[in-house]
């Protein structure tokens, strides 16, 4: 994929958050995926516990059959220190390098992350939609912000998640007996387009079978040393 510089990496956090303030006012809550969606990709980054370097991977899988399109991956230093809520600015700079070597374009995109579901409204998936100037769903295993109330028993069902009143995500329960997840719009989807997404694409397990994939694939990474 050819990709054209959002905005630099070597920002201290101070400047970070400032620019999360400012992208996130570019982020579109609007349904702007196909009628059909076919080619959606799954993101991950890891790290090593010592060495200092980072692991992205992509996985785009085709709809309905689940079959893999195509698959990248890149090893870079990790450059950026961990600071909550700027979690993007650690991961994305690797992740944007696997996606720069991914020879298809997919539809849309789910990251193991928050969308808008974030303190500044700019999680992971929402930074990665405004790269890849795509529709992106941040789908996470925890919570970020936001309050809720008991989640749903039925799979496919979801409790809101609020911020001040204001609807950020769903509380979304993919397979009865199992943790919630907590899904969010990053960019170009709105909450109904980005559950519908998930739901989609979990068949029948707690996580969606593209992050599955890439999560796979950056252990693959990992062992192999990049």
């Amino acid at each position: 994929m050819n990709l054209p510089e959002l905005h630099p990496w070597n920002l201290a956090p101070t400047e970070a958050v400032a620019l999360q303030r400012r992208l996130a006012g570019r982020v579109e809550i609007a349904n702007r995926l196909p009628q059909e969606v076919r080619l959606v990709a799954g993101v991950d980054a890891s790290y090593e516990q010592a060495g200092g370097l980072a692991y992205g991977a992509v996985v785009v899988l085709r709809l309905p059959e689940m079959t893999e399109v195509a698959r990248s991956g890149a090893v870079l230093p990790m450059s950026f220190p961990y600071v909550p809520g700027l979690l993007s600015f650690r991961e994305l700079p690797v992740v944007i390098e696997a996606f720069r070597r991914l020879a298809v374009i997919p539809e849309a995109v789910i990251c193991d992350g928050q969308g808008v579901a974030h303190p500044r409204g700019l999680g992971l998936a929402a930074h990665l939609g405004l790269w890849l100037d795509l529709p992106a769903v941040g789908c996470a295993k925890t919570r970020l912000v936001g309050e809720h109330g008991p989640p749903a028993a039925a799979a496919g069902a979801w409790t809101p998640l609020t911020v001040a009143g204001r609807t950020v995500g769903a509380v979304l329960t993919t397979r009865p007996g199992v943790k919630p997840v907590y899904v969010s719009p990053g960019h170009k989807t709105d909450l109904a387009a980005a559950v519908s997404l998930v739901m989609s694409t979990c068949r029948g397990r707690r996580l969606p079978e593209p992050v599955r994939a890439a999560h796979a694939l950056g252990n693959e990474l990992r062992r192999a040393g990049g």
